[in-house]
């Protein structure tokens, strides 16, 4: 078993979604995690307990490590899975593709940054998962058709609201 399944079945074995890890050269280890039914923020007992499990299965494992930390995707919460883009259609999305798409004739250098509206799945495609978004080019909204493995990295925008919590 590797790194990443050892931490996701740990993570789900506690009620928590694995969102992504990283491991810095410096032996830092970066978990981030989510609430496994969305129904509530992650707050910092949730990143405790993952923490103080997770320090237990890498000394069982022998997993060389210098620093854990655990905490929430946050607001720009990276989407890698096709459940994070069904999860956050309707969502202000940053994408990068793996390779630029020329919308136009004019465009001869190509285009790998798309910022804009996801919009829900096509799983009927006949090409296999279709994801898409609205975003404007030249003046006019235009569709933006792609696959999961076209995407380098994508991430929700953050919202901001500075007037706290409506009722």
């Amino acid at each position: 078993m590797n790194l990443e399944q050892l931490i996701e079945q740990t993570a789900v074995g506690l009620g928590y979604e694995l969102v992504d890890f990283e491991r810095a050269t410096n032996g830092l280890l970066r978990v981030f995690i989510d609430e496994a039914t969305h129904t509530r923020e992650i707050t910092v007992e949730d990143c405790e307990v993952l923490s103080r499990q997770l320090t237990y299965l890498f000394e069982v494992e022998n997993i060389n490590y210098e620093r854990l930390e655990v905490s929430s995707p946050g607001m720009d919460r990276p989407l890698k899975k096709l459940a994070d883009f069904e999860r956050f259609a309707g969502s202000l999305v940053n994408v990068r593709l793996k390779l630029p798409l020329h919308l136009s004739a004019n465009d001869t250098a190509g285009r790998k940054n798309f910022t804009g509206t996801l919009q829900a799945v096509n799983t009927d495609a006949p090409e296999g998962e279709q994801l898409s978004m609205v975003f404007e080019h030249e003046g006019a909204e235009q569709v933006l058709a792609f696959g999961l493995s076209d995407v380098d990295k994508a991430r929700l925008v953050p919202v901001y609201n500075f007037k706290g919590k409506q009722k």
